[in-house]
């Protein structure tokens, strides 16, 4: 087996990693960023081995600040040598800004903090499966684009007509079309329905390791559960051409993996986001991109490390003062905690949930994720080797049987 080394590759400030991994970052909740903000998160990004950004973004006239966020972004990745791409959120975006597309590709395209794939400037969206993108290219000349967007049929692939080079898939919790929750776990079936339309164009697959919204116009929960190295297992037996992590900061969605983001604006997320922490699914995702990007089908460990996640009450508690009612898909939730251990040797994890028993199981060496019934109270944590801890301690929430507002977010923690 060959030894992949966690961490930054060796690479040239702006040389370009032959299996990227990106994350999606939501432009529109930064209004207020400046050059050290974005400096902050991609250094965080980089540590584990991402190698950019696709910046989500809305057009001028919803979001003002786009232009400025987008050059602040690129600034700032050029110094670091990290990498972004525009993803057109077409929510937004329609066929009549295809000249303000046009000029903002045309500025980026050719940037040295531009990702680039396949020999053009890698380009993306979410949704806008129809959006013609043989005018973006012939407008742009010499300039050559990747395109990669966002497509919810897969039969469509093969159909396709608008100057499309690969396919990126939104669907990368347990889901049906239309956003029904289903019964977890998280599967291929998708994935494996693209791969099989593509023909010679690139896929990109999704990661994620949570869903839940309550908003009045959204309100659901996609239940991931051990998702967070479920999904990375599968993209390394799939080896898809690139990974796209969905997301680093959409704390609306719960799908973050970022650690603080003090300037961020609140879209009434802060209700299930503040104080319930993801940045430890960095450590875990950390040898799973060393994996992918090394053609790896396991992960190698380095050090020993567990790292935890659990809801704050059981699914079927009633909250007092929520209007908006209980999430849809809750139902299929299970009341556990769950924690991989990350470990070097074999060992022996214990978890204490509340006032239950401890509950004890063996790991080999390697990343193994196991779950164990939830309890009321603090949650404890404890990983053993010759009968001796190495490493543990108590959960940073306690789990409780009330609630005012429904949250189906999990916190996340780590050990050391």
């Amino acid at each position: 087996m060959r030894k992949i080394v966690l961490g930054l590759l060796a690479l040239s400030p702006f040389a370009q990693a032959a299996k990227p991994v990106y994350a999606h970052f939501m432009v529109g909740i930064v209004p207020n960023y400046g050059i050290n903000d974005w400096k902050m998160d991609m250094a965080q990004a980089q540590a584990i081995g991402i190698d950019g950004f696709a910046l989500n973004c809305a057009p001028p006239r919803v979001d003002s600040f786009t232009p400025n966020q987008l050059a602040n972004a690129y600034a700032a990745a050029q110094q670091l040598g990290f990498h972004v791409f525009i993803s057109f959120d077409f929510s937004y975006w329609n066929d009549g800004d295809t000249q303000i597309i046009t000029n903002l590709l045309s500025q980026y395209a050719s940037h040295p903090a531009q990702a680039q794939y396949n020999g053009g400037a890698l380009v993306s969206t979410f949704i806008g499966d129809n959006y013609n993108w043989n005018n973006i290219k012939n407008a742009l000349g010499g300039k050559k684009l990747t395109v990669i967007p966002n497509l919810q049929d897969p039969s469509a692939i093969g159909r396709e007509t608008t100057g499309i080079d690969g396919v990126f898939s939104w669907y990368a919790w347990p889901e049906d079309t239309g956003n029904v929750p289903i019964p977890p776990p998280m599967t291929t079936k998708w994935d494996l329905q693209f791969m099989a339309a593509k023909g010679s164009k690139f896929y990109m697959a999704p990661v994620s390791p949570w869903f839940f919204t309550h908003f009045a116009s959204k309100n659901w929960a996609f239940v991931c559960e051990d998702q967070p190295t479920r999904r990375w297992e599968q993209i390394l037996q799939l080896k898809p051409d690139l990974v796209e992590i969905v997301t680093w900061n959409d704390f609306g969605e719960s799908h973050y993996i970022s650690g603080p983001q003090p300037n961020h604006k609140d879209d009434g997320s802060s209700q299930w986001a503040n104080g319930f922490p993801h940045s430890a699914w960095q450590t875990l995702m950390a040898p799973y991109i060393a994996a992918y990007k090394a053609g790896a089908s396991t992960p190698i460990v380095s050090s020993d490390r567990l790292v935890y996640w659990y809801r704050p009450t059981p699914k079927g508690v009633t909250c007092s003062g929520d209007s908006l009612g209980r999430p849809n898909g809750v139902n299929y939730f299970n009341d556990v905690v769950f924690a991989s251990v990350m470990l070097t040797a074999p060992a022996t994890l214990t978890v204490t949930s509340g006032s239950l028993a401890p509950q004890t199981v063996n790991a080999a060496a390697g990343i193994h994720t196991f779950n164990f019934t939830m309890g009321l109270g603090q949650q404890k944590f404890s990983v053993s080797r010759g009968g001796k801890q190495i490493l543990g301690g108590s959960g940073g929430l306690a789990v409780t049987n009330s609630c005012t507002n429904y949250n189906y977010n999990v916190y996340v923690g780590s050990f050391p």
